[in-house]
């Protein structure tokens, strides 16, 4: 396939452009990165999106961070609770409160609701749960603020325990955030006797939460509602996160990604179910193929957020990924020519958007080669999932940010 064919195929990127892709404006819009930490990734996204918010009218901005912190981002952008200073210190996982582009774009999100009545406001919300590759937050803060929502407004006789009770088995926090039993499972507490109590009396909570909805919508408002609901998801997936963390069986690791993704799909779907809106993470999070990785020398595969969450709304669903040639300082260069990527890396544009579908089809059944990465760090896009992607960014070179 020579160059004036892909060509063909090849649009600014725009909003204009990407929504020509879909056969009509989805619930939920995936942009996907394959690696982390680039502004130059993030600028572009921030650009994209604000067009999507400004002319398709999306009005939420989720993204692969924290959903528990991520509440501290929307009490600011919506309402200017606390300062952009502090929301990015406290209010992302992952570092990714020191991007400069995160910065901006909570910066326009909040500039965007200034004057606008509670309807139109642009939300913010971090999908990902309180994990970190090195282990998992406590479920304390998630279980707490669940039974103190629910004890402010049933009777305590509906309720299946006390504060008291849920403090007495959580125990210290340091217990659930050893950073030993990512590595080691006998030091993780997900199996004790009183995590195996924690988890029945969670689901107990979460059924009182959905049991009592008209009274508790009525009694409140649907917003604290929606954030109980969080809460109860969160406290539910990080106990069955920590349960797997004190597995010792072969398919312990497989099991803890895939509880990841299960819990990023729960919340893009109760996302989903607030309005249209916007996605952003990595491209193995959001894809509709099995994800796959490496790690510790062992083969992982897991069926995505995106995998999950598709499968449930077809096509309100969309996927855009992202691929890119170079990140130079990190040691990634020009990509070889028979890869999706040097096949895109031969477009005189510095970005473009491309249809997946016509390209897929375009190059019929010879299949570029799959890129192999010199660095850890990014994750090449597989030319196996051209079909299943319903546009692809490219984005030519990555500079430092």
């Amino acid at each position: 396939m020579d160059v004036t064919d892909i060509k063909d195929t090849a649009r600014a990127v725009d909003a204009a452009a990407v929504m020509r892709l879909l056969p009509a404006r989805p619930r939920l819009l995936a942009l996907g990165e394959p690696t982390h930490g680039e502004d130059t990734l993030l600028d572009l996204r921030n650009d994209l999106f604000r067009q999507l918010v400004e002319q398709e009218g999306y009005r939420t901005i989720t993204i692969e961070s924290d959903c528990m912190m991520g509440l501290t981002v929307d009490d600011y952008v919506t309402s200017g609770t606390g300062t952009l200073d502090d929301v990015m210190d406290s209010g992302f996982s992952h570092g990714w409160g020191a991007s400069a582009a995160n910065r901006e774009l909570v910066r326009w999100i909040r500039a965007f609701n200034e004057g606008r009545p509670a309807s139109e406001r642009l939300r913010f919300a971090g999908f990902d749960g309180p994990l970190e590759i090195t282990g998992a937050a406590s479920p304390r803060q998630a279980l707490t603020a669940l039974h103190d929502y629910l004890s402010a407004r049933v009777g305590a006789d509906l309720l299946p325990c006390t504060a008291d009770t849920l403090d007495g088995l959580l125990g210290t926090d340091d217990r659930w955030t050893n950073p030993a039993a990512m590595t080691d499972p006998a030091q993780s507490v997900g199996q004790s006797a009183e995590a195996g109590k924690l988890r029945l009396l969670a689901d107990d909570l979460v059924a009182v939460l959905d049991t009592q909805t008209p009274h508790l919508i009525a009694a409140t408002s649907r917003d604290d509602w929606d954030r109980a609901r969080l809460y109860g998801r969160t406290a539910t997936g990080l106990l069955r996160y920590h349960y797997w963390m004190a597995d010792t069986s072969p398919v312990r690791m497989s099991r803890l990604v895939g509880v990841r993704d299960q819990i990023m799909a729960h919340n893009l779907l109760a996302v989903a179910e607030q309005g249209p809106a916007l996605v952003h993470a990595h491209n193995s999070h959001l894809q509709r193929e099995k994800s796959s990785m490496r790690m510790g020398g062992t083969a992982l595969e897991w069926w995505s957020a995106g995998a999950l969450v598709s499968a449930r709304l077809g096509e309100a669903y969309a996927f855009v990924a992202t691929a890119l040639g170079t990140i130079r300082h990190q040691g990634v260069d020009t990509p070889p020519p028979d890869t999706v990527e040097g096949l895109l890396y031969a477009l005189p544009e510095d970005r473009c958007v491309i249809d997946a579908g016509r390209l897929a089809t375009a190059l019929g059944p010879t299949r570029p080669s799959h890129r192999v990465s010199p660095w850890f760090g990014y994750a090449p896009f597989d030319p196996a999932h051209l079909a299943d992607s319903d546009g692809l960014v490219f984005v030519k070179d990555v500079s430092r940010s």
